[in-house]
């Protein structure tokens, strides 16, 4: 087999992987996070929270309240309906309960 098509397999593996995981709170940090290019310390400073807690945060071991989902969307600029969105279905998802 050659290798472009052994890389296009782990590439379409991936993919499907990808698609069937839920999109957290958490997730959605550390893509914001990747996507600006800084450090879990930079933006942890930028939050006024240690980089422990928003590792915690990225990581799912944390949830985070509506009205701090509110304040943080406010700090980085993005939207406040999707912060608060991701923030309950996190919160729901801990109760044991899959609201989307």
């Amino acid at each position: 087999m050659s290798t472009k098509k052994t890389n296009n397999s782990k590439i379409i593996r991936k993919i499907r992987r990808i698609r069937k995981e839920r999109l957290t709170f958490g997730k959605m940090i550390e893509s914001i996070r990747k996507a600006d290019n800084i450090t879990q310390v930079e933006l942890a400073a930028k939050l006024k929270i240690s980089r422990a807690h928003l590792c915690d945060l990225e990581k799912g071991r944390r949830t985070i309240t509506v009205a701090r989902a509110i304040q943080l969307s406010n700090i980085l600029g993005y939207s406040t309906h999707q912060f608060v969105a991701k923030a309950l279905e996190d919160i729901t998802s801990a109760a044991g309960l899959d609201v989307r």
